[in-house]
């Protein structure tokens, strides 16, 4: 019986001890759950983090991108001067090109603008001008650049910007004056005065003391613009 006793009490005692192991090691796997997740959460959000900051977006850097491009597209678009109203409107660069250009134009009128890359007044009264090209497309619209051209503007005795001539074939030069864009209906009423139906009575007169000689001559003085 004694022996019985001491054999129920091992036991007990071994129960007990496989308890607490077993209890123990429980423990010890939660806590090493964990872990383990709380270091799986760690290294989901540095991932987030590495990847959130390669791909975010740098407003500094963004910004620099849109000033970038919008140089680029500044710098394309065209001068305001080289800007046409339409066919009917003719960039001149020489006396020889004003020539042909007033042969071919025939019995048609001309308005021959005079201006200047500078000139404030010429800038003003540009689209205006580019916007009656459109409404008469039986006119030619001649534009002469001042610098480029200054022995024949000197020769056409052009002071003042922005200046205008009206040439109609067998007619020649039939008025001249310098005109802003406060003072346009100067030119209407020009359009409205010489652009009228007639027959050719004869070939084109010229264009006043105009060469092919004065593309040599020496530069002038810059012209004035008109107000």
């Amino acid at each position: 019986m004694a022996a019985f006793v001491r054999l129920l009490s091992f036991n007990s005692s071994s129960l007990c001890t496989s308890l607490n192991s077993l209890h123990q090691n429980q423990l010890l796997f939660k806590n090493n759950n964990k872990r383990a997740l709380s270091v799986a959460a760690d290294s989901c959000l540095s991932s987030d983090f590495i990847v959130n900051s390669r791909f975010a977006i740098n407003p500094r850097k963004e910004s620099l991108q849109f000033k970038i491009h919008a140089t680029i597209t500044e710098t394309e678009q065209p001068k305001w001067w080289e800007r046409n109203g339409g066919p009917n409107m003719v960039d001149i660069h020489s006396t020889q090109e004003f020539l042909n250009a007033l042969s071919e134009a025939g019995d048609k009128l001309v308005i021959v603008e005079f201006y200047g890359t500078w000139c404030a007044s010429c800038r003003a009264l540009f689209p205006k001008l580019c916007k009656t090209s459109q409404e008469h497309p039986e006119i030619v619209f001649l534009k002469v650049n001042f610098d480029e051209n200054k022995p024949m503007c000197k020769n056409l005795n052009v002071k003042v910007l922005p200046y205008f001539h009206f040439y109609r074939g067998a007619d020649g030069q039939l008025e001249s004056f310098s005109c802003s864009l406060a003072k346009f209906q100067k030119i209407k009423d020009a359009i409205q005065k010489h652009n009228t139906d007639r027959c050719s009575i004869g070939p084109v007169k010229g264009v006043g003391d105009v060469s092919l000689e004065t593309a040599s001559a020496p530069k002038s003085k810059q012209a004035e613009s008109s107000t």
